[in-house]
């Protein structure tokens, strides 16, 4: 599982090949023994379960990143290694 960023005690990752499980963009997050899927198009969870408010930091992220992260996906989707975004600050 690829990390491509690390805020506030929350570690967001992107598996290689993940397509087919939910068939959208998405990254994979991790906080407190919590751990999430969340479309990276519009912030919807998509399994798991994420305390509020690290998942209204995250949401934030997205919003900033959108574009980086879709360009990790699609490198992730081909097999390619993701590279990493900056934190939220």
């Amino acid at each position: 599982m690829p990390v491509i960023s690390m805020f506030y005690g929350i570690v967001v990752a992107i598996y290689y090949e993940d397509t087919g499980r939910h068939n959208k963009p998405q990254i994979h997050v991790r906080c407190q023994g919590k751990k999430a899927s969340i479309s990276i198009e519009d912030g919807t969870v998509l399994a798991g379960k994420f305390p509020p408010k690290q998942l209204r930091m995250v949401l934030a992220w997205i919003d900033i990143h959108k574009d980086e992260l879709i360009a990790d996906w699609e490198s992730a989707a081909t097999g390619e290694e993701p590279f990493r975004i900056a934190p939220l600050q």
